[in-house]
């Protein structure tokens, strides 16, 4: 017997499945999530008090720095490698000889009053640095005293050097002052000027507030730049809370003050680390600790001359155990002078992991013998002793004690002399020292000339003394090339003779942790050239959400 569907069915059939379409389309079209959206305060106390938020005075305090990366733009920026990439120019070429450089301007920038920004801008502000009289720091006034410039047209500027200077485009990330409100201003007049606290720039943020009690600054709030040629900024106001140490503002932040802390402390780690609302964030910072060794002083301090004691005294100090006993893994074992993750390190660069045994056979090859009961190494009747140098700083004070009983093991005698940082910079630039613990920060172009080369030993900043001709070629030829892959190359080089002569201690890079409220999204931050790019992604934090369909979510 035949089976037959009526037509009936068929149709419900048809029906159910016509819903069931619907539906489906219905849900995927019209289920609603939270998504950013424009609005909302966030609240961070920082250490330290703003005086200039100008960006030509800004150098020498980190409030500054901070307040001046969000309100003014440079004409270059750095990205989280250390490379420079375009903001106010949005494009430049520099010519065969490397003389010249000639930027191409965004047509689209507005300072905050609503005037547009030019070339004219641009020029005024490097006159002001070009000034005898500029009162920042010397080394950025002596280099734009050097360079010719000129208007080409409204967005288009000239740069001419007197012979090539590979890390100039590191010197144009300094921020732009706006000539319309400043014209006739003179270099001397800038630390008077009413404008460092009631500034006009063209960064994201502009300041909206600055609250004093009895002449202090007590918080800036700073509202977002709707006119900002860089699209994606969400977060309506930032607000800064000012304490006399980062330990204050984060006791500010357990009270509710704050939501977010500049730096968190190592002291207040544990209990940072304890906070459920409060999200640290990370980051190596281009600075690096080690020990100078003074080879200037052949005489006094024979045994720094030769290169198995120097690698003996490397190979026998445990950095990883002083990063995570002493640093509470807050910082990177350094293995070059070149900021590792940076466009110019070489992470295939010889290492020296931790191997007493090695150091102490390295030492006995050299002929420093180590007595039958133990002690001091010594050869021809000289022991193997100096002083290490280091400031009063307690976490100095603990790092030269364990490097010094680390030594000890091996038969070297470091006897730590404890001294207030000023003193510390003195012996450097003396060059009175014997060995000495240092923390150095450094510019955002890698070039190691200063520290390094010999020219810099007498007066410079070569404070270990070191005397090494092929490592002066290659650094002084690295900053007169301006290809980039040829300066790889030259620093590649440089990086391999440095590790095998050891002419200093690399010890570490520290890390950066912020600590910021977990009511705000989007927060990344990457390796920092200076603490105030932590806020290099701020156009993609946001606090504010809305309810909007899924499909249209990512169109806030």
């Amino acid at each position: 017997m035949r089976r037959t569907v009526r037509w009936q069915a068929l149709l419900i059939g048809l029906g159910m499945a016509l819903v069931a379409i619907l539906l489906t389309y219905l849900a995927l079209t019209y289920t609603t999530v939270q998504a950013p959206t424009a609005g909302g305060t966030y609240v961070e106390g920082i250490a330290g008090v703003p005086h200039y938020i100008n960006p030509l005075l800004s150098g020498y305090n980190e409030v500054d720095r901070d307040l001046c990366a969000l309100v003014f733009s440079g004409l270059t920026r750095f990205n989280e490698r250390g490379e420079v990439v375009p903001d106010l120019a949005e494009s430049w070429e520099i010519s065969l000889d490397g003389l010249t450089y000639i930027f191409h301007l965004r047509d689209n920038v507005y300072w905050h009053d609503g005037t547009p920004f030019t070339a004219a801008d641009v020029v005024f502000t490097v006159r002001l640095l070009q000034d005898p009289d500029y009162p920042g720091p010397p080394d950025i006034g002596a280099l734009w005293r050097t360079v010719k410039i000129a208007e080409v047209d409204d967005y288009t500027v000239q740069m001419t050097l007197p012979e090539p200077f590979a890390p100039f485009l590191d010197y144009t990330t300094t921020g732009i002052l706006p000539a319309h409100l400043l014209e006739g201003v003179s270099s001397a007049d800038l630390p008077t000027l009413e404008f460092n606290l009631s500034p006009v720039g063209t960064g994201p943020f502009f300041v909206a507030e600055v609250e004093t009690a009895e002449g202090q600054v007590q918080s800036v709030l700073l509202e977002r730049n709707h006119r900002y040629f860089r699209p994606g900024t969400l977060v309506d106001h930032l607000r800064f809370r000012f304490y006399p140490s980062y330990s204050a503002a984060f006791r500010a932040y357990q009270q509710g003050d704050v939501e977010g802390v500049g730096r968190v402390q190592l002291e207040d780690l544990p209990e940072a680390r304890q906070e459920e609302d409060l999200n640290l964030y990370s980051a190596q910072l281009a600075q690096y600790s080690l020990i100078y060794l003074n080879l200037a002083e052949a005489d006094d301090l024979p045994f720094f001359q030769e290169v198995e004691v120097r690698q003996a005294l490397l190979y026998g100090l445990d950095r990883q155990a002083i990063v995570q006993d002493l640093l509470d893994g807050q910082a990177i074992v350094a293995h070059s002078p070149i900021v590792a993750g940076t466009w110019a390190y070489d992470p295939q660069i010889r290492r020296y992991e931790y191997d007493p045994e090695r150091a102490r056979a390295l030492l006995d090859e050299a002929g420093w013998v180590l007595p039958p009961g133990g002690g001091t190494r010594s050869k021809n009747g000289r022991p193997l002793s100096f002083e290490l140098l280091a400031s009063t700083d307690p976490l100095h004070e603990a790092i030269a004690g364990e490097i010094a009983r680390q030594w000890g093991e091996l038969g070297v005698e470091a006897t730590v002399v404890i001294t207030a940082p000023v003193g510390v910079r003195d012996a450097l630039e003396r060059r009175s020292y014997q060995a000495a613990l240092v923390d150095l920060a450094l510019p955002g172009d890698p070039d190691p000339y200063p520290l390094w080369h010999q020219t810099e030993i007498t007066r410079g900043q070569n404070y270990a003394g070191l005397d090494h001709r092929r490592i002066s070629e290659i650094i002084e030829t690295a900053r007169i090339v301006v290809d980039r892959q040829q300066r790889i190359d030259l620093y590649r080089d440089f990086q391999q003779v440095f590790a095998d002569e050891v002419p200093a201690i690399m010890l570490y890079h520290p890390i950066y942790t912020y600590g910021v409220s977990t009511k705000v999204k989007g927060v990344q931050i990457g390796p920092l050239m200076y603490p105030s790019d932590r806020f290099a992604t701020v156009n993609r934090w946001y606090v504010a959400t809305k309810r909007v369909i899924i499909s249209q979510a990512g169109n806030p």
